[in-house]
Order: structure tokens, then C-alpha cells, then sequence
């Protein structure tokens, strides 16, 4: 990737993804934890603890090389993406807990997020130059992630009739800028593009469907009731690929195309496989209605 421009415009582009995510965000969508306890905290246990653990063995598992490995577990530490809410809602989950569990895990990930890639870069790139998230690397995640989505809150509570007006506009424009980011990384890599799709292709399937599963069916073993469950497993599954390709490439970040590669497959693969999961759960429910 040696496109200034695209690497210069990244962080503005995922400004405007957290931007959008904001308009639809209230301080009622975090208080609203405690009234979905057990599944905030179950899937929520998911996302931040369980997700990247599993992923850390697949790469092991599969062998991927050490640079597409971190990429796979930058993809695992990151939120939920602003997608899953659209998809819980076209399959009838609690699309409330979806936006509570994507502003919570949003704000978690400014903490959670640098940890797991600098233990999984300490592990997987022994021997090579390391890569990780200092501290000062953290206050600019802090940035990028946040100070959009404050801004989008304050829009909502201050102007919330210019906030209605932006919201649709900013989402399709959300959607414009991840396909543009994830196009921006294969074409930037696209001599390099067989033999990564090959290295890491099956890899994110796997890990995709997965996530998908683990999202559904772990707050199911616990108890959580089938519309929750729903919006937990699609908030699981469907990342902020967005967030996890800009960390990866932003020269003043992890500054690696590599390591940009399973997000921007990611980002392709999550909409078939949640679109395929979700139709599987609204006919199982047909068939066996379920509390």
C-alpha cells in the first residue's frame, strides 16, 4: 500500500463509519445493559475473551504466516460492526441490544483491542520485528474510535431532527467507505492477492462461521431468550472490518498491508455467511418456534 492518499484519508474514513455509528447512539443504549444483564455480559464475554482465544488457535491450527496471523486476531479484537444492527433487524433480533452492545464493546475496545494484538505480536512475530500498540498508539486508537462516535452522540442530543436527516445518508455512505477501504487493500495488494486468499481465505470462513455460532449459541446455552440471542450472535460475527484494516495500515498504527488482509477478506465473507445464517435461524424458528 504505498498510496499516500489512501493511507492519509483512512483515518477520515473510518471517522465516518464511528460517525454514523454515533448519530444512532444515546447514553439510554449503555444504561440499557441493565436491562439485558445476562446477555450483554455473555455476549459481551464472547466478543472480547472467548472470540480472540479461538481465533488465536486457528491461526495456529491453519499455520498461517506471522503478519496475515495478527491481522486474523486484530479482526477477532475488534467491535461489532454498524452492519449487524441492519442484519438483526431483517431477522428479527433485539436490535436494542445490538446498538447496546455495540456502544459498550466500542468503548471496551479501546483497551481490549490493544492488548490482545500486543500479546498475539508478541507471540506470533518472536524473532521478527515487532509490531504492537504502545500506549501512544492507544490514545490514537482512542481517538479514531471514539471522539467520532461522541461527536455523533452530541449531533443526536443536541439536533436530533439534523441527526434523523443524517442518519440514513452517513449509513449508505458507511457502507460506500468499507467497500472502498476493503477495494483500496486488494487492488493495493492484488500482485500478492492469490497466494493470500489462499493463505488466509479458508481460515476466515472458518472463523466467520464460528463467531457466527458462538454468538448464537453460547448465550442460548446460558439462558438468553432466542431474539437476543439472535442479535448477540450476529453482533459476534459481523466486525468493524473497517476499524481493524485502518489500525492495520495507518503508518503511525501497525503501518502492514499484510496484516490488513484478513479484514478486507473478512469484510466480503461476513455478508454472505450472516445473510445464510440468518435466513438458517428464521426457518429453524418457523419450524420450532423457541422461547
Amino acid at each position: 500500500m504505498d498510496s499516500a492518499l489512501i493511507l492519509g484519508s483512512l483515518p477520515f474514513a473510518l471517522g465516518i463509519v464511528m460517525f454514523g455509528l454515533g448519530l444512532g447512539l444515546t447514553l439510554d443504549d449503555f444504561r440499557r445493559v441493565g436491562q439485558h444483564p445476562r446477555a450483554a455480559v455473555v455476549a459481551l464475554l464472547c466478543q472480547v475473551v472467548l472470540l480472540p482465544a479461538i481465533c488465536f488457535g486457528l491461526v495456529l491450527a491453519f499455520r498461517l504466516p506471522p503478519e496475515l496471523a495478527v491481522g486474523m486476531i486484530l479482526v477477532a479484537a475488534s467491535p461489532g460492526g454498524p452492519t449487524a444492527n441492519l442484519y438483526s433487524h431483517l431477522f428479527g433480533g433485539n436490535v436494542a441490544l445490538n446498538i447496546t452492545l455495540t456502544a459498550t464493546n466500542s468503548v471496551l475496545v479501546v483497551v481490549t483491542l490493544p492488548i490482545v494484538v500486543n500479546l498475539s505480536a508478541g507471540y506470533l512475530l518472536a524473532g521478527e520485528a515487532k509490531l504492537g500498540l504502545q500506549f501512544d498508539k492507544m490514545v490514537q486508537v482512542f481517538v479514531i474510535v471514539l471522539v467520532p462516535v461522541a461527536i455523533g452522540m452530541l449531533v443526536r442530543a443536541r439536533a436530533p431532527e439534523a441527526a434523523q436527516r443524517l442518519n440514513r445518508p452517513v449509513r449508505v455512505l458507511s457502507v460506500v467507505v468499507l467497500v472502498a477501504v476493503i477495494s483500496a487493500v486488494l487492488f493495493g495488494e492484488r500482485e500478492n492477492l492469490a497466494d493470500y486468499f489462499v493463505s488466509v481465505g479458508l481460515a476466515v470462513l472458518v472463523f466467520n462461521l464460528v463467531s457466527l455460532l458462538i454468538g448464537y449459541g453460547v448465550p442460548r446455552l446460558a439462558g438468553v431468550e432466542h431474539r437476543a440471542a439472535i442479535a448477540a450472535g450476529f453482533e459476534i460475527g459481523i466486525h468493524n472490518t473497517a476499524l481493524a484494516i485502518t489500525i492495520a495500515l495507518s503508518p503511525a498504527l501497525l503501518d502492514s498491508a499484510e496484516m490488513a488482509i484478513p479484514g478486507a477478506v473478512y469484510g466480503i465473507v461476513m455478508f454472505f455467511t450472516a445473510a445464510g445464517f440468518g435466513w438458517l435461524l428464521t426457518r429453524r424458528a418457523r419450524l420450532n418456534p423457541t422461547p
